[in-house]
């Protein structure tokens, strides 16, 4: 199944002129100068009563409050007039028809194909326009994704229905273990009791180690989750666990008492691999999924054993939900665009160069990690789509930590340290199912937070003295729970797509982790031989200081 053929031509047209060369740029710069790097906030509220309603926009699942961000309409209509001239509508039309728009891997880029979900009961979730629905690539694509689906999900059911299995690990590193573990932290309320789902990523031996040292070989199932089953931290882990399991009585004879077929399974798509380790239950995914973008696919395995078929088929729904708002609702009112816009305004205009994740929640613990590969490994580029320099800055750090431990360990700097660091809150209307008493306090914190980075305190001196003016947004769920979460994900994979685009860069590939790699092998055999021969001296230095 080969995807459509990339008119290069179109996209080189797309590209030619770089962001930065568009009139809209230089019209943002001079904006900029002229009013942009003194834009007050607290002066746009007091002159404009209606800035909270312009700047705050409900989308699938998601309220968003942006009106605390040092934007104001003159600003936002410049954003969108680079975006179309940069061809954002042009490259999110060529992403949805399947145009290998991941140009240096040919690859097509349609994780958004796995959220549109289809049965017998409701009418196909179709976003795809009905002239890109029926060529080959895509039919094909979508057939194989709910026949996939389909067969995962009815494993996760069998998994959950064996009371003999107590404990899942799933084994596996970036993408394949980033997103699982995120959302089975988020929907712990939705956890089946009496089973308990693992993630184990680290080649430290530490890390699996010491959770071996908790579970009983006939009653765990191990998830080896690597496309190619080569990736080397996941597949040394693989290894170390299928000696467990040997050493603690199983076999790779079928017809024995404890067999490893049924206690492994594999998220790949090398069967044969997979096969010669002794695994028999495979579940595969496609080239044109990135790691970072495939939870939704059998990587999501974990996610359907820890929160059942349906809840699995509500994150579906839920981002699929947010894929229609992106490909469908005009700029000026699609949330993924404003914000990814906003992104481009903070990194190049006023040359903010990290922006702080604080989920008001203890389920979305793990957002930050996720979103931290999310946008730096797909916009921590260099280069543009031509392999040109760029003069200009791409991927702001992603950080942060739940709120409150947040505010008691880095809000301080946030508040009246000399950089100023816009703060993404994420709150929730109503909160889990345990103690909601607290979910109000909680609330009132985040909200808190925003107005003091806001206002500041203008009339205290020295040490008390908070410049404020400092830029925040507010998105806002219902609850945390499975399409709520899943419209949230996809808002940021749609977010990363919008500031790559602008940027004009592919935001789809990862070369720059690819050499460390390559470097660590060959630093690992020394590490034996004691050879430092052609090293740098620092390496060759440290080497000879492990090897005594």
């Amino acid at each position: 199944m080969q995807p459509l053929a990339y008119n290069f031509a179109h996209a080189q047209q797309l590209h030619r002129i770089r962001c930065d060369y568009t009139p809209a740029w230089a019209a943002l710069r001079a904006h900029f100068e002229r009013s942009g790097r003194h834009f007050d906030v607290r002066s746009a509220f007091v002159a404009d009563a209606g800035r909270y309603a312009a700047f705050s926009q409900e989308a699938p699942h998601v309220f968003a409050d942006l009106s605390r961000n040092r934007i104001d309409a003159p600003t936002e209509a410049l954003l969108l007039a680079l975006a179309r001239e940069c061809g954002l509508e042009a490259h999110r039309e060529a992403m949805q028809a399947g145009a290998p728009i991941n140009h240096t891997e040919r690859r097509a880029v349609l994780h958004h194909l796995l959220r549109n979900e289809k049965n017998e009961s409701k009418q196909p979730l179709a976003l795809i326009p009905r002239a890109l629905a029926a060529t080959d690539f895509i039919v094909n694509a979508e057939r194989d994704v709910q026949a996939t689906l389909h067969a995962m999900l009815d494993y996760a059911e069998c998994v959950r229905s064996d009371s003999a299995i107590t404990d899942i690990v799933s084994i596996g590193i970036g993408g394949s273990g980033l997103g699982p573990s995120m959302v089975v932290t988020a929907l712990q309320d939705r956890w089946q009791d009496g089973q308990r789902v693992h993630f184990v990523s680290n080649v430290d031996g530490m890390e699996l180690g010491s959770l071996l040292r908790q579970l009983r070989p006939q009653s765990t199932l191990f998830l080896i989750a690597s496309k190619t089953f080569t990736t080397a931290e996941t597949m040394v882990n693989a290894h170390a666990a299928r000696d467990w399991f040997l050493a603690h009585g199983g076999s790779t004879e079928a017809d024995a008492p404890l067999p490893l077929a049924r206690h492994f399974a594999a998220l790949t798509t090398n069967i044969e691999a997979a096969a010669a380790f002794g695994i028999r239950t495979t579940f595969g995914f496609w080239d044109w999924v990135g790691g970072r973008f495939s939870l939704w696919s059998a990587i999501g395995l974990p996610i359907a054993i820890a929160v059942g078929a349906a809840a699995f088929k509500e994150l579906l729904a839920g981002a699929h939900a947010m894929d229609g708002h992106f490909f469908n609702t005009p700029l000026e009112r699609n949330l993924p665009v404003r914000l990814g816009l906003l992104d481009v305004w903070y990194r190049n205009f006023h040359g903010f160069s990290s922006r702080c994740i604080a989920p008001y929640s203890h389920g979305l613990r793990r957002l930050s990690a996720y979103l931290q590969q999310l946008e730096m490994e797909s916009n921590g580029k260099g280069v543009d789509w031509q392999g040109r320099l760029l003069p200009y800055a791409t991927s702001p750090v992603i950080w942060g930590e739940p709120g409150t431990n947040g505010q008691h360990a880095f809000f301080q700097m946030i508040h009246q340290g000399l950089d100023v660091i816009p703060v993404e809150f994420i709150v929730l209307r109503r909160g889990g199912r345990d103690l909601p008493a607290q979910h109000p306090r909680l609330v009132a914190n985040a909200l808190a937070q925003a107005q003091a980075l806001m206002l500041g305190r203008q009339s205290a001196c020295g040490h008390r003295y908070f410049s404020g003016n400092r830029p925040s947004s507010v998105l806002l769920l219902e609850q945390l729970d499975p399409a709520s979460l899943g419209a949230l994900i996809a808002l940021y994979e749609h977010r990363v797509f919008v500031a790559g685009s602008i940027w004009g860069i592919n935001s789809f590939d990862q070369w720059g982790v690819e050499l460390g790699k390559q470097l660590a092998t060959d630093i690992e055999a020394r590490l034996t031989s004691g050879d430092s021969t052609g090293l740098d001296g620092a390496t060759a230095g440290l080497l000879e200081r492990l090897k005594a």
